[in-house]
């Protein structure tokens, strides 16, 4: 992955790709009351629930636009819609990597003959327990707290609308995501974290 994302490969797009599944159609029980001098934002912590969407996500790692569709399942067969989205919203002369993880509905034999058939898709999986190295997911994360957490809908048509049109307004001033340390400083304080769990479990056993 660091290859990919670091010194990504001569005319070739490198493309995070991930699925937000289960993103709900919520709307509070009663209306969001705004934060005002000396009262802060009041909310009700319970939702009417209208349905849910999946938001398939495919990030141009140089770039940081996105393309996304939204399906109502997650199985190969929307997987594979998506790749063909992919292959018509991209430059036909460029190879595309694909950064994924492991999930089973992208290794299916009609997923793998679609790609036999498509040599200019390359997909690559991250490791078990290894999302952290999908940058997909950090966008994920500024489509929850940017829109996502502070929104009500009403149906997931109107859920799929919202999303789709913070998508396209982030394409308007697109920003991608730079690493600010190395792989071996984010390795070295993985080790570091590891190291003082293990000393903190063997200490609370002794």
């Amino acid at each position: 992955m660091w290859g990919l994302y670091l010194d990504p490969p001569d005319k070739a797009m490198v493309l995070a790709v991930d699925e937000k599944s289960q993103m709900q159609a919520l709307d509070r029980t009663a209306p969001m009351l705004p934060m005002m001098p000396g009262t802060p934002e009041r909310k009700t912590h319970d939702y009417i629930r209208y349905g849910t969407t999946s938001l398939f996500a495919a990030l141009d790692v140089a770039t940081g636009k996105v393309i996304g569709q939204h399906q109502r399942r997650h199985r190969h067969q929307e997987f594979l819609r998506f790749l063909k989205t992919i292959d018509a919203n991209t430059p036909a002369e460029l190879d595309l990597h694909l950064v994924c993880d492991n999930y089973a509905t992208h290794k299916t034999p009609a997923i793998k003959k679609w790609l036999a058939s498509h040599p200019r898709f390359h997909l690559h999986f991250t490791p078990t327990s290894g999302s952290w190295l999908n940058l997909v997911e950090r966008w994920f994360a500024e489509l929850t707290n940017r829109k996502l957490r502070r929104s009500s809908h009403r149906s997931v048509k109107a859920l799929e609308d919202d999303v789709n049109a913070w998508i396209a307004a982030w394409n308007e001033d697109p920003k991608p995501f730079v690493r600010t340390k190395t792989a071996d400083e984010i390795l070295g304080s993985l080790a570091h974290y590891c190291t003082r769990i293990n000393k903190t479990i063997n200490d609370s056993e002794h």
